[in-house]
C-alpha cells in the first residue's frame, strides 16, 4: 500500500477523490433530507386541506354518512368524538396506524364520559364556539390499508365544535408514496452518478497531476545524469510556465552553477597550492642533496628561509581550509586600535594613528588580517606605511596606506583572489604566495565587514577594513 501511494501523483489523486467524495456525500445527504422534508411538507399541507374540508362540513351540520371526504379517494379519514370514539371513517378502510385510534368502523353509540371502554376519555382541547374550527393542526406519520392497498401517510388532525354533536376531531391522511418515490429515485441517481463522477475526478486529477509533474521528472532525470557523469556544466531544463516548478528548476540551475564554481575554485586552489608548495620543497631538497654530497656547500640560511616559507604557506592553507569549512568567528570584544598597534610593533617605517574602537569577533583572525595588510604594504612601500583606526557611524574603519606605486584600478578586485600576484610581485621570494589578501578578505566578510583597495593619500595603495561596532 505504501508503494502504491508512494508518488505525489497517486497521493494527489487519492486526496482529491476523497475530498470530492466527502463533499458529494454531504451534498447528497442534504439534498435528500431537503427533498424529503419538502415532500412531507406538501403531503402535510394536502392532509390538512382534506381535514379542514371535512371539519367545515361537520361544522355546517352535515351528517356523517353524507361527508364527501369519506369516499377514500383522497386518503383515509377518521372522525372522533370528545371521548376518542370513532364516529365516522373512510369507506373500505381496513387498517390504520398513527392516529388516536386504530378502529376502522364507526361505533353505533357513544358512551358517557368515564365508561369502561378500551379508549380512555380526553379533554375536549381548546375552547371553541359551536361551528368553529380550531386553527391548530397536529401532524403525525402512519400507515393505512384501503381496499387492500397499504401505504404510508402523513396525517393532519383538526378539531371542530359542532352545534349538535359536541367536540369532534378529524384525521385526514395524504399518501407519502410521492415522497418515497422521489427519494428512492434521487438516491438511485446518486448511487449511480457519484461513482462515475468520482471516477472522472480521479482520472482528470491523475492526468493533470502527471502533466504538471512532468517537468519535475525531467529535472530528476537530468540531476541523476549529472550525478552519474559528474559534469557540473550541465543544467536541468527550465519549463516556460513561470510557476513553482519553473522557479525550482531555476534555483536548481543556480545551485549547480554555484557548485560548479565552488568545485572549479577548489580545483584551482589545489593546483595552485601544489604549485606553490613544489617550489620551496624542491629548493630545500636540492640544498639538502648538495649538502649531503658536499657539506662545505650547504646554504644554511637559504634552507631556513625555504623552511619558513613552507611553514607560512602551510599555515595559510590551513587557515583557508578552516575558513572554507565555516569556522566560527567568535563573539569576543576586540580593541581594534590596540590590535593595530600590536601588529605594527617592531615594523620599521610604520606609524599608527588610532582611536579606541571595539568590534566583535576573533582576535586571532582580525590580527591576521592586519598583519597581512601590513606585510603587503611593506612589500610595496618606498619608505613609509601608515595605519589608521577610526569610527564612522556604526562601523569601525582600519586603513593601511603606503607610499608605493599603488594598485591599478582594474586589478583592485582581482588581487583578493587566491594565488593572484601582480607583475610587480611575481617573485616568490619577495611576493609571497598570493594568499595574504585573499585570507584578509575572507576573514573580513565572515566578520560581517568589507575589505576594499583604493588610492592612498601618498599615491600608494590604501586598504580599508570596515567592521560593525561591538
Amino acid at each position: 500500500m505504501r508503494r502504491l501511494f508512494g508518488s505525489v501523483r497517486a497521493r494527489a489523486t487519492l486526496g482529491a477523490t476523497l475530498v470530492v467524495a466527502v463533499a458529494l456525500v454531504a451534498a447528497g445527504a442534504a439534498v435528500l433530507l431537503s427533498l424529503r422534508s419538502n415532500l412531507i411538507g406538501e403531503a402535510g399541507t394536502q392532509a390538512e386541506r382534506s381535514a379542514r374540508a371535512v371539519a367545515s362540513e361537520l361544522a355546517a351540520g352535515t351528517p356523517y354518512d353524507k361527508l364527501s371526504g369519506l369516499d377514500g379517494d383522497d386518503g383515509p379519514v377518521q372522525v372522533l368524538d370528545e371521548n376518542r370514539r370513532l364516529v365516522a371513517a373512510s369507506e373500505d378502510l381496513e387498517r390504520i396506524s398513527g392516529t388516536d385510534t386504530g378502529r376502522v368502523k364507526p361505533q353505533p353509540a357513544a358512551k358517557p364520559s368515564g365508561g369502561d371502554d378500551d379508549d380512555d376519555a380526553e379533554d375536549a382541547g381548546e375552547a371553541l364556539e359551536p361551528g368553529e374550527i380550531s386553527g391548530e393542526t397536529v401532524f403525525s406519520n402512519g400507515s393505512a390499508t384501503i381496499d387492500g392497498g397499504a401505504q404510508d401517510y402523513r396525517f393532519a388532525a383538526v378539531e371542530v365544535e359542532t352545534h349538535d354533536r359536541g367536540h369532534l376531531k378529524v384525521y385526514a391522511g395524504s399518501p407519502l408514496s410521492a415522497e418515497h418515490g422521489a427519494v428512492r429515485t434521487a438516491l438511485t441517481v446518486m448511487l449511480i452518478g457519484f461513482p462515475l463522477l468520482l471516477g472522472v475526478v480521479a482520472g482528470v486529477t491523475w492526468l493533470v497531476t502527471r502533466r504538471a509533474l512532468r517537468p519535475v521528472e525531467g529535472i530528476r532525470r537530468e540531476m541523476a545524469a549529472i550525478t552519474r557523469s559528474e559534469d557540473l556544466a550541465r543544467r536541468v531544463p527550465e519549463p516556460d510556465t513561470h510557476d513553482e516548478i519553473a522557479r525550482l528548476a531555476s534555483t536548481t540551475n543556480e545551485t549547480l552553477a554555484a557548485l560548479e564554481t565552488s568545485v572549479e575554485r577548489q580545483r584551482r586552489f589545489v593546483a595552485d597550492a601544489s604549485h606553490e608548495l613544489r617550489s620551496p620543497i624542491a629548493s630545500l631538497r636540492t640544498q639538502l642533496e648538495v649538502a649531503a654530497a658536499h657539506p662545505e656547500l650547504l646554504d644554511l640560511d637559504g634552507a631556513v628561509e625555504d623552511t619558513v616559507r613552507l611553514q607560512r604557506l602551510a599555515a595559510d592553507l590551513l587557515l583557508l581550509a578552516r575558513l572554507d569549512a565555516g569556522e566560527r568567528r567568535g563573539d569576543t570584544k576586540v580593541d581594534l586600535a590596540g590590535l593595530a598597534r600590536e601588529a605594527a610593533e617592531g615594523r620599521p617605517g610604520v606609524t599608527v594613528d588610532a582611536e579606541p574602537v571595539e568590534v566583535a569577533g576573533s582576535r586571532g583572525q582580525l590580527g591576521r588580517v592586519l598583519a597581512n595588510l601590513l606585510d603587503n604594504a611593506q612589500r610595496h612601500a618606498r619608505s613609509a606605511v601608515t595605519v589608521s583606526v577610526r569610527r564612522e557611524g556604526d562601523r569601525a574603519v582600519a586603513g593601511v596606506a603606503d607610499d608605493g606605486d599603488g594598485v591599478p584600478e582594474g586589478d583592485r578586485e582581482r588581487i583578493f583572489e587566491r594565488f593572484v600576484r601582480l607583475d610587480a610581485a611575481r617573485s616568490r621570494d619577495d611576493g609571497g604566495a598570493g594568499l595574504g589578501l585573499a585570507i584578509a578578505r575572507d576573514v573580513a566578510v565572515r566578520h560581517g565587514g568589507t575589505l576594499t583597495a583604493g588610492r592612498g593619500p601618498a599615491g600608494g595603495a590604501l586598504f580599508e577594513l570596515r567592521l560593525p561596532l561591538a
